[in-house]
């Protein structure tokens, strides 16, 4: 009881599909070696993805 069930789209779902496997060949490509941080953590940090990606810093 008061459990929240949200509804996602078929087109949302494809969409955050192919942001994962987007996401996937990117590293593949472009391991992330940070020289400064090896020997300390082994986690690499996590992502959080925000907005549609329209804008960028």
């Amino acid at each position: 009881m008061g459990e929240v069930i949200r509804f996602v789209s078929k087109s949302e779902r494809e969409r955050t599909r192919l942001i994962e496997e987007a996401r996937a060949i990117y590293d593949s490509i472009f391991p992330s070696a940070d020289p400064a941080s090896e020997g300390h953590d082994k986690t690499p940090p996590g992502r959080t993805f925000v907005g549609d990606g329209s804008t960028r810093s």
